[in-house]
């Protein structure tokens, strides 16, 4: 799933070379993903020349002339290409966008799990889950707000963060990293957090994903849907040696979803109370 890093290089970048290309062509190979509240796209997208791009937590927005948005939720299997037309269209390819600079814009999803708006500005909050995102993760919030927050949850503070009513743009990978960076055991209830705890997942919250999104700025390199996840310390790497003390790092699957940790570093029982 494309995070916060990910989504934040992915905007500057369209920023820089989407932003003032006419749609010249837009075709839809696999319907299931798109969700349009103003029509047929291939025709309504036609003609409309694209002049912002912004993140929204995981949300992708790009906004066009003429009143009409694109919101990406990329979700698990999302991602985007930014590519000359000659290259190869992948059989994971949804939409495709013929621009004016001489490029494609294509949105690719090999389960077709993410979803792909087209909308009016007026109807962009009624985008499912957009607008029931907490702060972004890189908005710095503070930390009274940030524990005021986390007081209408009661779960493991893993999965309060992956949740994104808290913070937003944070997803299973990074939640990893954060907790790792903090020092905390990722399946400890909120009401068990200490206050230093607490301090320590606001700090690592913000200062894991800025220095993410520096390695990422570097390495992405224009490929749009080349995930980079070699560099994370904790995550994906059970039974890899743990950087900060040597210990193998424990690795966790529930429900399809990784958790990735040291025992060492982040102690604490699997036990419920």
């Amino acid at each position: 799933m494309p995070e916060a890093p990910e989504m934040e290089v992915v905007k500057d970048f369209l920023a820089q070379n989407l932003v003032g290309n006419e749609v010249l062509e837009a075709r839809v190979l696999k319907p299931s993903v798109l969700r349009s509240l103003q029509g047929n796209i291939q025709q309504d997208l036609v003609g409309r020349v694209f002049t912002d791009s912004s993140r929204r937590g995981k949300f992708l927005i790009l906004t066009l002339s003429g009143d009409r948005v694109i919101a990406i939720n990329p979700k698990l299997t999302g991602g985007l290409q930014y590519c000359r037309p000659k290259q190869r269209v992948l059989k994971r390819t949804c939409i495709l966008l013929n621009l004016s600079g001489g490029s494609h814009l294509r949105y690719t999803d090999d389960r077709q799990m993410g979803v792909f708006y087209y909308v009016s500005n007026d109807q962009l909050e009624d985008v499912p889950g957009l607008g029931d995102q907490g702060p972004d993760v890189l908005d710095d919030i503070g930390l009274e707000d940030f524990k005021s927050r986390l007081k209408g949850f009661h779960g493991e503070i893993k999965g309060i963060l992956t949740r994104g009513r808290v913070l937003s743009g944070i997803g299973n990978a990074y939640a990893d990293e954060i907790l790792f960076d903090a020092k905390v055991y990722p399946f400890k209830r909120r009401k068990q957090l200490s206050s230093d705890e607490l301090r320590r997942i606001h700090h690592s919250s913000r200062q894991v994903i800025v220095d993410a999104t520096s390695v990422v700025r570097e390495r992405m390199n224009g490929q749009l849907d080349h995930k980079m996840r070699d560099f994370l310390a904790v995550h994906n790497k059970g039974g890899q040696e743990c950087p900060d003390c040597g210990n193998k790092i424990s690795q966790i699957t529930a429900n399809k979803r990784i958790t990735s940790y040291c025992r060492r570093c982040q102690p604490g029982m699997l036990i419920k109370n």
